[in-house]
């Protein structure tokens, strides 16, 4: 990673990200050539990336004929505008985030309990605390699809959050966020190590 100032070394910082999103974006190698990105639903659990798929599709075929896939989750966190930067200068211009990319091996898992124990805890992640039906194994739904497991090989992250940026830059941007206000903005002072009661 160029800018080491940024990456997320943490195990628990990572699992937190994986585990708080909902979408994340799978790439394949494409039959073309051409890398194959979709968006997917997915659960991190117990170490490993699931989602459920079609029985048929390019992205199956992709991962049936090459394991190695990559796959990339991100949270947006403060967009900084012109108005962030008291020059107005459009090279300032930002999105701060945090992110992880994971470089791995895909399969399609066999029905049984790994199947069952994929789904359910897709649907529990998801579904959130609400009362839903457990899915089982004579379920049409459960027949009617494919889970696929990625185990990671490579995993990395990063959070931007203006570490490239001087104390007094950061400050001000803590101070436009502060006074801007949007929902996040005091969540993302925080997350740059900041008090907003000192800003």
């Amino acid at each position: 990673m160029r800018r080491k100032q940024c990456e997320i070394t943490d195990a628990q910082e990572i699992d937190r990200i994986l585990c708080s999103t909902t979408i994340g974006r799978l790439a394949t190698n494409g039959a073309d050539g051409y890398p194959y990105i979709t968006p997917v639903t997915f659960v991190y659990h117990e170490g490993r990336i699931y989602f459920h798929s079609a029985l048929v599709g390019e992205k199956l075929d992709n991962l049936t004929r090459d394991e190695r896939v990559c796959f990339e989750v991100d949270i947006p966190l403060a967009y900084l505008g012109v108005g962030s930067d008291p020059q107005g200068r459009v090279c300032r211009l930002t999105q701060f985030y945090h992110c992880v990319i994971v470089r791995g091996k895909a399969s399609i898992v066999p029905d049984g309990w790994l199947k069952v124990t994929a789904l359910n805890a897709l649907i529990a992640k998801h579904e959130g605390d609400s009362e839903h039906e457990r899915v089982s194994r004579d379920m049409a739904g459960y027949k009617g699809c494919a889970v696929v497991e990625i185990t990671p090989l490579v995993i990395s992250a990063k959070s931007a959050l203006g570490q490239n940026r001087t104390d007094e830059e950061r400050l001000a941007i803590a101070e436009y966020l502060k006074a801007r206000n949007l929902p996040g903005d005091r969540d993302v002072i925080a997350a740059m190590g900041l008090n907003t009661e000192d800003v």
